[in-house]
């Protein structure tokens, strides 16, 4: 007797998506705002220009925040077929994305207090270098900006409007809020620095910095917060899946579900595991037809009893 192939009832862990695009864009300003860093620094410490150092300093925070976007993206290819790996390597650019986070509210902290020190501690600023450079730089931060949002093209056609607040590249997003924070942070500063040059208002430049630092910290907030709980595996509360599967499975009116997990394992892609109770339990197959419209549910694991059971005490107890 030959032995039987079981080879056609596996199936692969490799759901993620192709976020090559997205890796050649970090890597490439990484390059460019490695540069203006560097060009910052050297900067204010020929002109003697506390600004124009401190913002190179806060520059290399972000550069460290991008390779750790390149780092995830890297591990995320690398290893996506590795089967260690129990569900895909879709978490790898999420934890890259959290990481970011973590990174970004540090970013905010120093801010907030470098902004305050200066309110009670003003410095003298060299306005001319500092608007230079920081024109330079809010131009650089906006081509990196344009470089790294995400557009309608990335997503997979055909998806339901429930599902785009979890189809999102979150180590990427993580990358574009960085670049954002400079934009904003820049523009203000820009603002601060020609309002002190023209009308002398020294002290508005600490105020725009605590304002910068408040918006910084509320992008990195969201972040935190999307990133932790795919982490966590906590059900999306954002999401209809959850219900849609129950509506799906209970719409014949004899299977009830009486315990279900949903959680999401990456970039739009998600895991359930569905028990089922029914006087006459259909086939896995037949229940896995009936959720067969949600493409981003990759991982299914269906367990079916059989009940003896009327429906009332079932739902009561």
């Amino acid at each position: 007797m030959s032995p039987v192939d079981h080879s056609h009832f596996r199936h692969s862990h490799d759901f993620v998506r192709d976020f090559s695009r997205g890796e050649r864009r970090t890597r490439f300003v990484i390059v460019i705002t490695g540069v203006m860093m560097v060009v910052e620094i050297t900067a204010g410490l020929l002109s003697h220009s506390m600004a124009l150092l401190a913002d190179g300093w806060h520059m290399s925070t972000h550069v460290s925040a991008f390779l750790i976007t390149a780092i995830a993206y890297y591990f995320t290819r690398r290893h996506a077929s590795n089967v260690q790996f129990s569900f895909g390597t879709g978490k790898i650019g999420v934890l890259g994305g959290f990481a970011s986070a973590v990174v970004l509210s540090v970013v905010a902290f120093l801010m907030a207090g470098e902004s305050v020190h200066r309110l009670f501690v003003p410095l003298s600023i060299h306005f001319n270098e500092a608007i230079a450079i920081a024109c330079i730089a809010l131009t650089v931060n906006l081509v990196c900006a344009l470089l790294l949002k995400e557009d309608d093209h990335s997503h997979p056609r055909g998806q339901d409007r429930h599902r785009h607040s979890h189809d999102h590249d979150l180590n990427l997003r993580a990358a574009y809020l960085h670049v954002l924070a400079d934009v904003f942070t820049t523009f203000l500063a820009i603002i601060a620095l020609t309002s002190g040059k023209f009308f002398g208002w020294f002290w508005l430049d600490p105020v725009v910095g605590l304002v910068g630092s408040g918006v910084v910290f509320s992008w990195a907030y969201s972040l935190l917060r999307d990133t932790s709980g795919i982490l966590l595996d906590r059900t999306p509360i954002s999401s209809d899946l959850p219900e849609e599967i129950r509506r799906a499975v209970e719409a014949d009116g004899d299977s009830i579900v009486t315990d279900l997990h949903v959680w999401q394992m990456g970039t739009g892609k998600f895991a359930a595991i569905v028990s089922i109770v029914a006087h006459e339990p259909k086939t896995s197959d037949a229940y896995r037809e009936l959720l067969r419209e949600h493409e981003e549910l990759v991982h299914l694991t269906i367990e079916t009893q059989h009940c003896r059971e009327d429906h009332e005490s079932l739902t009561s107890s």
